[in-house]
């Protein structure tokens, strides 16, 4: 029953936003973001990711007449830029978060808007959202980073995701400051076992004096 209510069995979409330029474009803008969230976590670097006419019919069910009407909409409004390329061709997709952003703080007076379902879009401070185990595996493949993903990530589970006595920003930069970290600490090791090696020798050198 409770993965029926996960946030990988539904899409959340802002009311307001809905009112504004109609439900399939809503569900249509939230099911791009929770595509692009997909992507992230898998190494995209320059925000233009594809999606299907299939695959958002199985995800949204708005048939391929729907989703042209829909994507309309949100390129009328500049919350994405679409264009196709490769051969065969495929469509490609990039969000316009600042836009989305102006757009949601236009529309509502709350402070926070969630549009999908592991994004969060804070209109007056960054929100952090804590990494699946997936993500993080994802992005040190991605960035070919010596980091082990579980010891990272059961390290901040159990402090709360804080640093220090803050909440974590980035978890992206924490992992990166990890890896430094880990080189520093290894850079160190070496040292002194060169160190402690010299000196044996040395301390042998004068056994024979």
């Amino acid at each position: 029953m409770k993965h029926l209510l996960s946030g990988t069995a539904f899409l959340i979409i802002n009311k307001s936003l809905t009112k504004s330029i109609g439900l399939k474009g809503a569900v249509l803008l939230a099911d791009l973001i929770s595509k692009e969230e997909y992507f992230i976590a898998n190494g995209m670097v320059d925000g233009w990711f594809f999606n299907t006419e299939k695959n958002i019919e199985d995800d949204t069910t708005l048939t391929p007449y729907q989703q042209r009407k829909a994507i309309k909409v949100l390129i009328d409004n500049k919350l994405i830029e679409v264009k196709r390329k490769g051969i065969p061709a495929k469509q490609y997709f990039k969000i316009n978060e600042e836009q989305v952003i102006k757009k949601l703080n236009n529309l509502n007076s709350t402070n926070l808007t969630t549009i999908n379902k592991n994004k969060e879009i804070k209109i007056n401070n960054k929100t952090f959202t804590k990494p699946e185990i997936e993500w993080i595996e994802n992005y040190i493949h991605g960035k070919r980073l010596s980091v082990d993903a579980n010891q990272f990530y059961d390290f901040y589970e159990s402090k709360g995701w804080l640093v220090g006595k803050s909440k974590m920003k980035c978890w992206k930069a924490a992992l990166r400051t990890w890896e430094r970290r880990n080189k520093n600490k290894k850079q160190i090791k070496t040292t002194m076992s060169k160190l402690d090696a010299q000196m044996n020798e040395y301390l042998k050198g004068k056994e024979y004096l």
